[in-house]
């Protein structure tokens, strides 16, 4: 009798055959570049292969890796956003100021690792970091513009660095 594990290869090996060409054709529309659907395609298949909870894939194959597609392409749009921001701030830097190719590299991971944490915190918690690290504005200010009391800016404060540590 085949494991949990062999069922979930077999199925998945199924739906590449089956919709892989479809997937990245979607893609491709939806990104305009065929390296990138390529890889997002993929990626969307490696995704299948490795989720935690292991369920039915369904009767609908398609609106499954649509999916997870979509969620892989929002992905890609907000490390390609950060990277932007990034290499705009950093062409302002004096020659001999600007970061080596690794160091950029080191740099963006960060980044993006602290932007994924930042989207699993709390909204009101995520909001308050950003007002202060971002925006530069007080507890006090933050407090009043959130009509929290200046407690709450603190716990909502310490939560976000105590995530941002576990970045570093």
């Amino acid at each position: 009798m085949p494991s949990a594990d062999q069922s979930l290869n077999q199925q998945v090996h199924h739906l590449y055959s089956e919709h892989h060409g479809w997937l990245q054709s979607w893609l491709h529309r939806k990104l305009g570049n065929r390296c990138d659907a390529a890889d997002l395609a993929h990626d969307t298949f490696l995704r299948l292969l490795t989720r935690q909870v292991v369920k039915p894939l369904g009767s609908e194959p398609r609106a499954l890796l649509t999916h997870i597609a979509k969620g892989l392409v929002i992905d890609r749009w907000r490390r390609q956003d950060i990277e932007r921001a990034y290499l705009e701030t950093i062409a302002h830097l004096p020659a001999a100021e600007v970061p080596s190719p690794e160091t950029r590299l080191l740099i963006l991971e960060t980044l993006w690792r602290i932007e994924a944490l930042l989207r699993e915190l709390p909204a009101v918690t995520r909001e308050t970091f950003l007002l202060s690290q971002i925006e530069g504005l007080t507890y006090a200010q933050i407090a009043t513009r959130l009509n929290v009391s200046l407690i709450t800016v603190k716990r909502h404060m310490r939560t976000a660095f105590i995530a941002c540590l576990s970045v570093a």
